[in-house]
């Protein structure tokens, strides 16, 4: 009895929402002092791969510690050979909990050897670096992976691998990391429903460097251990007004336009999302298998959470590795990218308040690496919920045992007007009621030159050319292109979490043009909350790997990627969808030619109906728990 007290304690300490973390005491200052007073450091290790390359890698282990340790790994493309930041805030805090913490640079990268690939290698250079680490003397033979972003992303097709040393992972934020699971097949969020994502151009200029500074090889460890102390082979190059680049025309020339040479960007534009190449790489697919314990973090203003709750759920269901299907976990907070260390008690996402989303999240990950790097199976009792997430709206964590959570119901509504849904001034309505047959479709003209500009929603690593976040809406509203739907102010809250899917029955003038929906939370003063946003390419509604043109007033079933949510509608407020044609800087403007959109430079005006008349009825669903 006292030990499942006792469990039931832990629980709660480590996975409700706390205090949040204060690491202001540490400047980088500090922190270096703190970790050369607790931790022997080995700098610019050169790990040997299968094919001879060595990967630059920081060893940090706890002085005194004797006999065998746990390991936490962190891989990145990132100058971070001197670690900073939450890397450095990790690392410390590892080090002072009994752990060996090693940040190693992907191939190709600053001190590593070899050519760079996005995801670095994960089922070769990982595995091989898994290895290495298992054989040292030092190591327990359980490691952990960890990381954000790209320090993530790269754990995915690492897990299908089922190293036997790969013990536990964190991976966070982690989209990019996805080619194909389920629904979704974005190939790493280079698109959404089909339509490339400009995030990537702007990060590939930063991060792809061909022609890169190297040093000779063959240098003693020693020498290079001091020349990584004060020449870290950091590029530094010209800065870019991206607001005005990512404008440019032909696409697939944006890079090139800068005076880059040709690297990654010009070899994935080429492709379409069924492209066989993107098989070719370190993207992870949902025919690969599972086979590692995960502890997910996720966040609803993240550049792709539909992927990331979607692999959530695979992960779970694989079967290939029953322990490792068996202990999947999830955090979901409202944040944008990685911004799990900035929750507390008055947050303001975007221009939303909030309220108090602190949670514990370096205590949470520390417990579950010693659940499972040091067999302290009391570290992670059997009471932790399966899905810790946000409810926005109503502001507040709650606990599930699946996602979507049990209970969840879909409410349909469906898109109503009078033929003149135009703009947040229109008689667009958004009702339980099916339409009749003879309802008039609504129309607007869609001109890629003019596109609907993108305000908040889920985005990340873009130049600052959107800021992701909650954001108010009616400045997009009041154009003439945008479809307005809105509902009656709810009598009582309406409690949505899960998947959102919307069906929209289209027709447009041109072969081939893209629809764009928006999940909006209107409160009663008016304000227009982005709660989540999807985008689909027309060419694609039979399948990605089937593109077909439209035919001139034909009407066409479009199902847009589903977006992912919990937000809670509140009493008075009302629930309204958008729907376009664009949505940009955020996503590639299609150029309604029917040609190869990213290699155009001119486009012709589509004029594109929603259609909402009997059985050409369209329409969202949303998930409510009741």
């Amino acid at each position: 009895m006292k030990r499942a007290v006792l469990a039931m304690s832990v629980a709660l300490t480590l996975h409700m929402p706390v205090a949040a973390q204060d690491y202001s005491k540490y400047s980088p200052e500090a922190a270096t002092k703190e970790m050369a007073e607790i931790a022997t450091a080995e700098t610019a290790v050169l790990v040997p791969m299968r094919d001879g390359v060595g990967l630059s890698t920081n060893i940090y282990k706890p002085k005194g510690a004797t006999g065998p340790l746990p390991v936490i790994l962190w891989k990145t493309p990132y100058n971070e050979h001197v670690p900073r930041g939450m890397t450095q805030q990790l690392a410390l805090e590892a080090v002072k909990r009994g752990y060996v913490f090693i940040v190693q640079n992907e191939r190709g990268r600053y001190f590593s050897e070899g050519k760079y690939e996005i995801l670095g290698y994960p089922q070769t250079d990982g595995y091989d670096t898994l290895s290495w680490i298992a054989k040292q003397p030092w190591s327990n033979q359980k490691v952990g992976t960890l990381g954000c972003s790209s320090s993530a992303e790269w754990q995915l097709a690492l897990a299908a691998q089922n190293h036997p040393a790969h013990a536990a992972m964190v991976p966070m934020a982690s989209g990019a990391g996805i080619g194909k699971v389920g629904r979704f097949q974005e190939q790493g969020n280079w698109y959404t429903g089909g339509v490339p994502r400009n995030l990537f151009f702007v990060w590939l200029y930063g991060v792809d460097n061909p022609l890169r500074a190297e040093l000779p090889k063959g240098l003693d460890p020693a020498m290079r251990a001091r020349i990584a102390g004060y020449n870290d082979l950091a590029a530094t190059k010209p800065k870019v007004d991206w607001n005005k680049q990512i404008k440019h025309l032909p696409v697939d020339q944006m890079l090139s336009d800068l005076g880059e040479p040709p690297a990654t960007f010009e070899q994935f534009i080429k492709r379409t999302p069924a492209d066989p190449g993107w098989r070719k790489g370190g993207l992870y697919h949902d025919d690969m298998g599972w086979g590692v314990p995960a502890l997910w973090f996720n966040s609803w203003y993240d550049v792709s959470i539909g992927p990331n709750l979607e692999l959530f759920n695979h992960a779970q269901a694989a079967g290939t590795d029953k322990e490792a299907s068996a202990n999947q976990y999830a955090v979901i907070g409202p944040m944008p990218h990685c911004q799990y260390w900035q929750q507390g008690p008055k947050t303001v996402v975007g221009e939303r308040d909030m309220g108090d989303t602190s949670f514990n999240t370096s205590g949470t990950i520390f417990a579950w690496f010693d659940r499972w790097l040091k067999g302290n199976a009391a570290a992670w009792p059997a009471a932790t919920p399966r899905v810790q997430f946000y409810q926005m709206g109503a502001n507040r964590w709650q606990n599930a045992a699946s996602w979507p959570p049990k209970g969840v119901e879909p409410m349909r509504l469906y898109l109503r007007s009078g033929g003149g849904a135009n703009s947040l001034n229109g008689d667009g309505r958004l009702e339980a009621a099916a339409p009749p047959r003879g309802e008039a479709a609504d129309r607007y003209r869609y001109d890629p030159m003019n596109p609907v500009q993108t305000v908040g929603g889920g985005d990340c690593c873009n130049g600052g050319i959107v800021v992701p976040g909650a954001f108010d809406q009616r400045g997009v509203e009041a154009r003439n292109d945008v479809l307005v739907y809105t509902s009656e102010p709810l009598k009582t809250p309406v409690n949505v979490s899960g998947f959102v899917d919307a069906v929209l029955k289209v027709s447009s003038s041109a072969k081939d043009t893209d629809y764009a929906v928006k999940l909006v939370d209107v409160a009663p003063d008016g304000t227009a909350w982005i709660i989540a946003d999807t985008i689909f390419r027309a060419r694609y509604r039979d399948g990605y790997d089937k593109p077909k043109m439209m035919e001139p007033g034909k009407v066409y079933t479009i199902r847009p990627t589903p977006m992912a949510t919990s937000i809670q509608f509140g009493a008075g407020h009302r629930i309204r969808v958008e729907v376009s044609s664009s949505s940009f800087p955020k996503f590639v403007r299609n150029l309604n030619t029917g040609g190869p959109n990213e290699s155009e430079s001119k486009g012709v005006v589509a004029d594109n109906s929603i259609h909402h008349d009997g059985e050409n009825a369209s329409y969202i669903e949303l998930p409510v728990v009741r």
